[in-house]
């Protein structure tokens, strides 16, 4: 059976990589459902080990949303949503991120509050096999647990997420980073507990807090910034994305193209392309040069879904016209013919 993101038929690399992120999501559910419950059972009073709780159980937003959107942007486009339902990714992606960040600033300020007012959280003992044990080495052992699974978790998904161009399975990668991480703090400050450092176990509270703040700050920012239309990005927002340029130069190719310049939209995995054509003097497109044209682009890459070829007298300065614009006084209508202002909307 083909898979599909809405009406985009993806390619077989692309549909083996999003068979495999789902079940590499359901692994890590349960793998966290495990986690969030021994961790819970033997955190006791310490700051390091209540904030290594809290930061498991956001763990779940990430893989939660992405198998909501991909549910969701596997319905086809209606009449209320002509675009299709790619921007529940986004949507999914603010979500995790609001939850990230509020919840880090919160244990910021309380793990502060604990550090400047001295508390000394008591670690006392259990009986196990009828052995009085050191609750410490407990954490300590259930925290070390949680450390190699996370960090395998996190390299799949990372490579899923560039196959995939999916934000919110690079924000769960990211996440999985942060787990390790948390992980190795707790034990550092339940340690610290056990030679005496009492500030030992607030300091790596503090320090969990932070990556935690930092993912929230990242992954909201990185939200906003889709949701707000902003040039299409790398699936890490490292860099703008390099389908633009590949259009562009494509279409500066042909015989009958004077300037391009292209805007591209990010709609969640796959991209809306509106590339403005000035044609050569004394050139009108005819429709099958401009279907032609259209049929490359989409060859291009999986993700252009719709692109909009809009032939046009000077280019907008947004994507490199003059920025003096001034109004033409020729008739360019006229000296064009009716092929002048046609816009083709792409859709498989």
């Amino acid at each position: 059976m083909t898979t599909h993101f809405g009406r985009t038929e993806l390619p077989p690399a692309q549909e083996a990589a999003l068979r495999r992120a789902i079940r590499f999501e359901w692994y890590t559910l349960a793998f966290l459902a495990v986690a969030i419950t021994l961790v819970f059972l033997v955190m006791g009073s310490s700051q390091a080990m209540k904030a290594a709780w809290i930061e498991d159980l956001l763990s779940l937003a990430p893989p939660i949303a992405f198998l909501l959107a991909v549910r969701i942007v596997n319905k086809r486009p209606t009449e209320k949503y002509p675009y299709g339902f790619h921007r529940s990714v986004g949507v999914a992606h603010l979500v995790a991120g609001v939850a990230l960040f509020a919840m880090g600033a919160f244990l910021i300020v309380d793990s502060l509050t604990g550090l400047v007012s001295g508390e000394q959280p008591p670690i006392g003992t259990i009986v196990l096999f009828g052995q009085p044990i050191w609750l410490g080495w407990l954490m300590m052992a259930v925290m070390a647990l949680t450390i190699p699974l996370p960090i395998y978790f996190g390299r799949v998904k990372m490579k899923l997420a560039r196959e995939l161009h999916d934000k919110v399975l690079y924000a769960d990668a990211d996440m999985n980073k942060a787990d390790w991480m948390t992980a190795a703090g707790s034990i550092v400050g339940v340690a610290g507990i056990g030679i005496g450092l009492w500030w030992a176990d607030a300091a790596a509270a503090l320090f969990i807090a932070g990556s935690i703040l930092w993912d929230g700050m990242k992954n909201l920012r990185a939200a906003i910034t889709d949701l707000m239309d902003t040039r299409a990005t790398t699936f890490d927002d490292d860099e703008p994305h390099p389908v633009a340029q590949k259009v562009d130069a494509y279409l500066r190719g042909l015989p009958w193209t004077s300037e391009v310049g292209s805007r591209v939209r990010d709609q969640g995995h796959v991209f809306h392309v509106e590339a403005f054509i000035v044609p050569q003097p004394d050139e009108s497109p005819t429709l099958r040069q401009l279907m032609a044209a259209r049929d490359r682009c989409i060859d291009i890459d999986w993700k252009v879904q719709d692109i909009v070829l809009v032939p046009i007298d000077e280019l907008p300065e947004e994507v490199g016209g003059s920025r003096d614009v001034r109004q033409s006084e020729r008739n360019v209508s006229a000296r064009r013919g009716p092929g002048e202002h046609l816009g083709i909307t792409i859709a498989d």
